[in-house]
């Protein structure tokens, strides 16, 4: 066997190795939130103690653990957890969301360009932890690591970075900047989504230099928030705060949102 040969053979079961063990960890995944479904009414608040301190020790683990050089396999396994953890709504009623910045910490160490983690880690934590400050940190750590194109569609990071200053930090100034950078981001592509959002991040910079506190801004950051919901409550909390801003947001019979009325201008 030539030494080439060798080489490849090794790198091939690695790979396989990698293969296998990430199909046996999402489905000891699945079982797990399957698990968490049926036996969620049961687990005395103790338990529900116990599952999270057991949980840090596991994220603790993960920080210092060497990646081997499979980053983005750390990150995706780290946001999965995040999703287990999130998702189970009975558990974190009794223990809140207080280990959710070390799923961020880990998934955007591990892989700055996981644009999905940057909205979830926005969401969560300035919705359900008041955290935004956090997540403002982490977003500007990531974005210094990141360009226009890489990864592609980078733009909308800035624009979580604006939601957050704009909606949870009272940061109107850095707001309009965050937006500013998200419009030049977005210019740098021809296709028609990256122009559409160049121009509403542009619309929501203009708003925010003559009004730090434009209505106008803060209904199409609460937009972005809305659209991108994955859970009901974040999505009746973005419904909210539309309309006590002036706005509108009309539904269908299936909950579908067919309209948008921003607030009128002062």
């Amino acid at each position: 066997m030539t030494r080439l040969h060798y080489r490849w053979t090794n790198q091939l079961a690695a790979v396989g190795l990698i293969l296998l063990c990430s199909v046996l960890i999402a489905t000891a995944q699945r079982l797990r939130l399957n698990s968490l479904k049926v036996e969620s009414n049961e687990r005395s608040r103790s338990q529900l103690q116990r599952e999270v301190a057991q949980e840090a020790l596991e994220l603790n683990f993960l920080e210092v653990v060497p990646n081997f050089n499979f980053k983005n396999l750390m990150a995706n396994w780290s946001f999965i957890k995040f999703l287990i953890y999130f998702g189970d709504d009975l558990a974190r009623e009794h223990t809140g969301y207080e280990l959710t910045p070390e799923y961020f910490k880990i998934t955007l160490q591990e892989d700055p360009r996981f644009i999905p983690a940057y909205f979830s880690m926005s969401a969560s934590l300035s919705l359900y932890l008041g955290r935004a400050d956090f997540s403002a940190e982490m977003t500007q750590q990531g974005l210094q690591r990141l360009s226009p194109k890489d990864p592609l569609g980078s733009y909308y990071i800035w624009r979580y970075l604006g939601t957050d200053q704009l909606l949870f930090l009272g940061e109107g100034q850095a707001a309009e900047q965050s937006f500013t950078r998200a419009t030049e981001w977005a210019r740098e592509y021809s296709d028609p989504e990256s122009q559409f959002i160049a121009q509403i991040s542009s619309a929501t910079a203009q708003f925010l230099k003559s009004n730090v506190q434009s209505k106008q801004a803060q209904f199409q950051a609460w937009q972005l928030v809305l659209f991108n919901a994955t859970d009901d409550r974040t999505r009746q909390r973005a419904i909210a705060s539309m309309e006590e801003l002036g706005g509108r947001v009309i539904l269908d019979s299936d909950g579908r949102v067919t309209q948008l009325i921003p607030p009128p201008f002062p």
